[in-house]
């Protein structure tokens, strides 16, 4: 039992979306970014397994940018980030 997500679990998990709406990808959970698909390729792995792959374009501007926090939160990726509590402001004279 493989716990690799499959062709099959991927179209079941996007069959619930608008089907009219970008698809991409969140890449790196140390520095999260955003990335558009361009490609799905069928090869074989070292271990001669068919895989897909889901890929970004050569497009110099496939790296959209930061991944919403939201989004990396909900990947685990990072905690929910809570403003410090604020200090009293110090006024002059020290007091």
């Amino acid at each position: 039992m493989s716990s690799e997500m499959t062709v099959g679990d991927l179209i079941d998990l996007l069959s619930g979306c608008d089907r009219s709406v970008p698809v991409r990808q969140a890449m790196n959970p140390f520095f999260p970014m955003a990335h558009r698909l361009a490609q799905v390729l069928q090869s074989v792995d070292e271990a001669d397994r068919t895989v897909v792959y889901l890929a970004e374009g050569p497009d110099p501007d496939a790296q959209i940018g930061h991944l919403p926090p939201e989004v990396a939160i909900a990947l685990t990726w990072q905690g929910p980030v809570q403003a410090p509590a604020r200090r009293p402001r110090r006024r002059a004279g020290g007091h």
